[in-house]
């Protein structure tokens, strides 16, 4: 079983840039597929990016696709999503998620292990 903790959360302005980070526990990291996912009040939770275990094959919504970028240290068991160019849209609780896979996965049924979640707000 993995237990995942968020962190970097907060409150930026539009056209900032905050970086929210994911620790995992366990000693198999490496071998757990990886994603960043968010949910808005009212809406359901979005898919935002996602990396492989081995290799690191990375793979981006569309909403976040050249603003965002993926990351993960599996020497740290810890993957990371930056953020940049941040907009009043992106407000939302971002989790991490983890499924023991060497894939690529991009829906929220796909993982297993999902973390608390950590609040992210743009002001405008």
């Amino acid at each position: 079983q993995v237990q995942l903790v968020e962190s970097g959360g907060g409150l930026v302005q539009a056209g900032g840039s905050l970086r929210v980070s994911c620790v995992a526990s366990g000693r198999t990291f490496s071998n757990y597929a990886m994603g960043w996912f968010r949910q808005a009040p009212g809406k359901e939770r979005e898919f935002l990016a996602g990396i492989s275990g081995i290799g690191g094959n990375t793979g981006y919504s569309d909403s976040v696709k050249g603003r965002f970028t993926i990351s993960r240290d599996n020497a740290k068991n810890t993957v990371s999503l930056e953020m940049n160019s941040l907009k009043p849209e992106d407000t939302a609780v971002y989790y991490c998620a983890a499924k023991l896979t060497y894939g690529l996965l991009y829906y929220t049924y796909d993982y297993d292990y999902w973390g608390q979640g950590t609040q992210v707000t743009v002001s405008s």
